[in-house]
């Protein structure tokens, strides 16, 4: 399993998560497994992304066309604020 961290500055939630609602699609074909948003309680202008693949290539290969195709168009993604920073995970051990 390898999860695809993503983290940046927004201007405004409601209009990120209507990009990001666009991109349902692309993240089923792309493999995403599933996803969690997470924001700091003390900023609501930052997120944290994680997504869920199967394997390390499949997340490499969603967060090039993230590059490619989403964050390098002011259209595609509206309320970024600033260049996102990517890293992809891989599950070490995990708990319950």
């Amino acid at each position: 399993m390898a999860t695809l961290r993503i983290e940046h500055a927004i201007h405004d939630y409601e209009t990120w998560q209507h990009a990001f609602d666009k991109f349902q699609d692309a993240r089923a074909a792309a493999g995403v497994r599933s996803y969690a948003i997470r924001q700091p309680t003390d900023d609501p202008y930052f997120l944290m992304l994680d997504l869920e693949f199967e394997t390390v290539a499949l997340a490499e290969s969603f967060a090039q066309f993230l590059w490619q195709h989403v964050w390098s168009s002011a259209s595609s993604s509206p309320a970024l604020a600033g260049s996102p920073q990517t890293r992809v995970l891989e599950l070490v051990r995990a708990a319950s």
